[in-house]
Formats: structure tokens, sequence, C-alpha cells
């Protein structure tokens, strides 16, 4: 489970269960939709961009070979166009 953003009560943790289901808790403070849009605008306004790798699903496999092998310049984007069936 990832909490992103603050909730507004306190949450309970069953500590046996993150245990023994070998699962884990973590949290991000990126904020929410409203924060996301605003730094999206921000970005554009100041024509700062992202490099990424854009590749087909097709190719998931061996961008993951890639990862394990440090072979990878930018982040990897999957183009959702390619899930389509032909």
């Amino acid at each position: 489970m990832i909490l992103v953003g603050a909730p507004d009560k306190p949450h309970a943790v069953a500590a046996f269960s993150l245990i023994l289901n070998r699962r884990s808790l973590s949290g991000s403070n990126i904020g929410g939709i409203t924060e996301t849009q605003e730094m999206l605008d921000f970005c554009g306004k100041h024509n700062i961009t992202a490099d990424v790798e854009v590749i087909p699903i097709q190719k998931v496999n061996e961008a993951y070979e890639r990862l394990s092998r440090a072979d990878v310049k930018y982040r990897f984007s999957i183009d959702m166009t390619s899930l389509k069936s032909k």
C-alpha cells in the first residue's frame, strides 16, 4: 500500500498482516490532482520537458532486460496505442 498525500484520520495498520503476508507500507508527498496540474502547467509555461524513450508494449521484456543491464538513458514510457488489437 502506498499512501499518497495525508489522510484526514490516522490509518490503523495490523503489523502481523504486513509481516506474515510479506506486504509493505510506504508513502509519498507528491500531491493530488490539483498540485499535479499546477506542476504540469508550470512546466508547459517554462518549456520544461522530460526525456523519455517511448516503446510499444511488445518490447516491454526487452526494456526490462535493458533495465537489468543498466542500459537505459531515459525513463521508458509505453505507447498505449500499441495495446490495440490488429
